[in-house]
């Protein structure tokens, strides 16, 4: 992979993630890599910076390592990758480890950590984070549909720090 320029990218966001899905990934303080299947989340710009919006529930796993460091991964893949990108979304990396069964490897990056066979990854630092508040939500359909469990997302902004391509 190879650092690119922020200004080269040229995808569409709806399709890579909404459609496409990515790994959200982070290591914890022990150097150990976890990551999760994310369909929701943003990219744009807020208080001058290059950012992304992701969205992680509490109970994820995942969140544990985005929580003890600064730094995470936004790790987009070919769609070849679906079936991997799956076991990510319904398996608990505290019950197994998700690298090995979908034959991923965990490659280190500056302040963090990528999958290999990512063909774009964001190296993002934390600015700022929140707890979704169901009591701010304008469109009640919403808390209904998506938060039966009231498990409410952790929102993080992050700036996007460098970004790496295999092309």
């Amino acid at each position: 992979m190879k650092k690119i320029n922020i200004e080269e990218l040229q995808f569409n966001p709806f399709t890579k993630i909404g459609k496409e899905w990515f790994l959200v990934g982070a290591k914890n303080k022990e150097n150990k890599f976890n990551a999760m299947t994310a369909s929701w989340g943003s990219i744009g710009v807020l208080w001058s910076k290059n950012i992304v919006n992701v969205y992680v529930r509490p109970q994820r796993y995942t969140k544990e390592f985005i929580d003890s460091g600064e730094y995470f991964t936004l790790n987009f893949f070919d769609e070849k990758y679906k079936k991997e990108l799956s076991l990510y979304g319904t398996k608990s990396g505290r019950e197994m480890n998700k690298e090995e069964a979908c034959g991923f490897h965990i490659e280190d990056v500056e302040n963090s950590a990528h999958v290999k066979e990512a063909n774009l990854v964001f190296v993002c630092k934390k600015i700022y984070e929140t707890k979704i508040n169901p009591e701010l939500m304008i469109d009640p359909l919403i808390d209904e549909k998506c938060y039966p469990l009231q498990d409410y997302h952790t929102v993080y902004v992050a700036e996007i720090v460098e970004v790496l391509s295999e092309d």
